[in-house]
């Protein structure tokens, strides 16, 4: 994590036009104090799959350690926090140096354990929500979620994707696809294989998107999200990000080149520790595939 400076000492928000070029930039802002940036990783004990999965070990670190410690790798984020409502994660975060900020345990959703971090912290301008179950997950990829918020002041939610051609996955409702504009916008998000594909001539002319689970927010967007009922295709769906686009709120989706595994399961997590020690995950920074009209598709 370098606070407000990129390689090379560039500033943040110049490294981030650098690295994410933009077409059609006239609504490119660049301003001498970028806002402030902040990783906010919501942590539960009480999983119903897999409890206590925050504090398991992989190769001698806890998970939550092992997120955190990627996220400071970012170039673009000036504070990283680990939000929980549970004393023993919170023990944990401090053992290895980490910060934390103590929630309810009343949150629905990771989102709005989110926005109680931001009205705790009104010095955070843009909140990115890095989920506490990647270990693996790349800096870039978060960088990537990061840049169109820093780029574009239209831009008021973000997230990532990435693509996926195994039939296994398209089909999973355990995988959440989503589709998008020209302008890189998602249109929609589904746990159904969208887009459908009606002659079979176009299955090899189609990508499907995978969406990778991270969210960046302005502030406010945040909190009007979080404030908002939940929606009928967000119920439907059991997709919270359905709420915003209820609601009017477009999202930002920045394609990447891959994406990382995830832990729901004791499964999972076996899974991760071989291909930790088989040193096969890809950690190459989630430079967007498709760069879109203002950001990246």
């Amino acid at each position: 994590m370098k606070r407000n400076t990129g390689r090379n000492g560039q500033s943040r928000l110049n490294f981030t036009l650098a690295k994410y070029p933009v077409r059609g930039s006239s609504s490119v802002q660049i301003v001498p104090h970028p806002p402030k940036v902040a990783i906010v990783i919501p942590a539960r004990y009480a999983s119903t799959r897999f409890p206590g999965k925050p504090l398991v070990k992989i190769g001698g670190v806890t998970m939550i350690e092992r997120v955190y410690r990627q996220a400071q790798k970012c170039d673009y984020a000036d504070d990283v926090v680990v939000a929980t409502d549970d004393e023993r994660i919170s023990e944990a975060v401090r053992q290895f140096g980490g910060k934390v900020a103590m929630t309810g345990s009343h949150h629905n959703s990771g989102t709005d354990r989110l926005a109680e971090v931001a009205r705790l912290h009104p010095e955070f301008d843009i909140i990115i929500n890095v989920q506490g179950d990647e270990p693996l997950i790349a800096p870039g990829t978060i960088d990537a979620a990061i840049a169109p918020l820093l780029q574009e002041s239209s831009v008021q939610m973000s997230t990532v994707a990435a693509p996926i051609k195994d039939a296994y996955e398209i089909a999973s409702n355990t995988v959440v696809k989503v589709v998008v504009d020209n302008g890189g916008n998602a249109l929609y998000f589904s746990r159904f294989p969208i887009p459908f594909i009606r002659d079979a001539d176009e299955a090899a002319k189609t990508t499907y998107l995978a969406h990778i689970g991270l969210y960046g927010y302005r502030r406010e967007t945040l909190l009007k999200i979080s404030s908002a009922p939940q929606t009928m295709l967000e119920r439907a769906e059991s997709l919270e990000q359905l709420r915003a686009l209820e609601n009017g709120i477009r999202i930002r989706v920045v394609q990447v080149a891959s994406r990382s595994p995830a832990i729901d399961t004791p499964g999972d997590l076996a899974l991760v520790e071989r291909e930790l020690i088989a040193d096969t995950i890809d950690f190459t920074p989630g430079i967007p595939t498709i760069p879109a009209p203002t950001s990246i598709s």
